[in-house]
């Protein structure tokens, strides 16, 4: 494209030097720029991108894009242009360059603190059941339409996330789910993408360290909503909401009429209602009440958290006008979503889950949720991150605390801190169950696994489907869900155990 016609959506951009230039690709990485390439000079949280435009021309930039003038000694016949919101100039870039995949996509988003993966999870199961091709970007993975590998960072950055919308469209898939994080949001990785559904989860605390305060980080959250309801992109945009969380219920009030609004819960003002919940550790099912109609929805999933992330994925399916009864069957052989309250295996009598709960909310629904199957005890094994918000440590030592019958505390990523300075803060929080502490993780499952009873539920909470372990050296290989079938296979015959 021609540089004249990118720079057209900007906001009155500063120009210096020609703009009839042919652009080939955008990037905020000047490792990556090859003749052709626009090198737009991102200042992030570690690194300032004008720090980098020296070796940007070296390689060949066709130009610059950044938000202060260009220095004396640029090059008059390469293009600069100065704009306020550097971010959004290369979201708007790389939007164009792709040739707006998402336009061509029923697409729909999911933000929230917790929910996120499973909800946008069971929407591309049911996309795939009843349009047989359908995009996935998650944390957990990336589909799109032909292949599925893991994936790198929940919302990816505009450039790629563009890239993959538009190889999603040109392999035939007519719509994609995919996760929205309020990093993606404040960072403007989705300004410019074209959403017909925009689903909202709930919000309880998290990335305190990133935006400070609870109010920061709902406001954030709320704008993506707002800019939808500004700037559609051409398209009818619905907002589904989870109506029974405080935060969801504001979101609605703030919205008003600026977006059609589809509330689900369990409340009964929701426009997809459920009730008469029944599980065991093996699946669930509930009365769906929407359109008027009922509905038996039955699904392998368990937890009351998973019966609104079912709600979640049904009305944004409604929303795209995909049958509500096929998307209610397809809901009974949804897949187990890695990670994600993970069933691990049973032996004598001894069952294991492995859930990603690492916020002190997610944390209590999955502890209320095994203890409503009545186990004899709930034995849950977690610990926090480090280098992250310190203020959910002693809260989510509370929550397990509270709700389990006997509790390990041990390292999950502790990244550059002292794991020993994590389990600390922890143990602030804990009250009421038995606990013992267990700095290596795997010797914690183990344990676990071994000192449990028939009837006992083990709970591994807080990594899920990670496959590795970070410390300030580097990381290392590492899986609950590998540890945990280990230890129950090595667990010892009942007669030797002592109880």
């Amino acid at each position: 494209m021609i540089l004249r016609d990118l720079i057209a959506s900007l906001n009155r951009p500063l120009v210096a030097g020609p703009l009839d230039v042919e652009i080939l690709a955008v990037t905020a990485d000047s490792r990556l720029v090859e003749p052709g390439t626009a090198f737009v000079a991102v200042r992030g949280e570690s690194h300032d991108g004008r720090m980098f435009i020296p070796m940007a021309l070296e390689r060949g930039a066709a130009a610059i894009i950044s938000d202060t003038a260009a220095d004396p000694d640029h090059p008059d016949h390469l293009p600069h242009i100065q704009v306020g919101d550097v971010r959004h100039a290369l979201a708007a870039f790389a939007t164009a360059l792709a040739g707006n995949p998402s336009r061509k996509l029923k697409l729909v988003g999911v933000t929230g603190t917790n929910g996120k993966t499973t909800t946008a999870f069971l929407l591309h199961h049911l996309m795939k059941r009843v349009w047989h091709r359908a995009g996935l970007l998650g944390t957990v993975s990336i589909d799109d339409g032909e292949e599925s590998k893991p994936a790198n960072q929940t919302t990816p950055g505009p450039v790629e996330l563009n890239r993959l919308l538009a190889r999603m469209a040109d392999h035939g898939c007519r719509g994609a789910a995919m996760e929205v994080s309020s990093h993606g949001i404040d960072q403007k990785r989705v300004d410019g993408i074209a959403f017909d559904t925009a689903i909202f989860t709930n919000l309880t605390q998290d990335h305190l360290d990133y935006h400070g305060t609870l109010d920061a980080y709902a406001t954030t959250k709320f704008s993506w909503f707002e800019s939808l309801a500004i700037e559609p992109l051409g398209k009818k945009p619905v907002a589904v909401v989870n109506f029974d969380d405080a935060h969801g219920e504001k979101l609605v009030s703030l919205l008003g009429e600026r977006l059609p609004i589809l509330r689900y819960g369990f409340n009964v003002h929701c426009d997809f209602r459920a009730n008469n919940l029944k599980q065991s550790a093996r699946g669930m099912e509930f009365e769906l009440t929407a359109k008027g109609k009922s509905y038996l929805v039955r699904s392998p999933l368990i937890g009351r958290f998973n019966v609104y992330n079912s709600l979640a994925a049904l009305a944004a399916a409604s929303s795209l006008k995909i049958p509500l009864r096929d998307a209610v069957a397809a809901l009974a052989d949804a897949p187990q979503v890695p990670g994600r309250m993970e069933f691990c295996g049973t032996r004598d009598g001894v069952t294991v889950f492995v859930d990603y709960a690492h916020t002190p909310d997610a944390l209590e629904n999955a502890c209320r949720t095994l203890k409503e199957l009545q186990p004899n005890r709930l034995i849950t094994v977690f610990g926090c991150g480090g280098d992250r918000d310190k203020t959910k440590r002693p809260l989510m030592g509370k929550a397990a605390s509270e709700l389990s019958d006997a509790c390990i505390l041990t390292s999950d990523n502790p990244r550059s801190e002292d794991p020993s300075a994590i389990l600390r803060d922890i143990e602030s929080g804990m009250s009421g169950a038995r606990y013992k502490t267990v700095p290596d993780r795997a010797e914690a499952i183990r344990i676990a696994i071994h000192a449990a009873g028939k009837g006992d539920i083990v709970l591994i909470a807080g990594k899920g489907h990670e496959t590795y372990q970070q410390f300030a050296a580097g990381s290392v290989e590492f899986d609950d869900r590998r540890e945990a079938r280990r230890a129950l296979a090595e667990r010892p015959e009942e007669p030797q155990r002592k109880r």
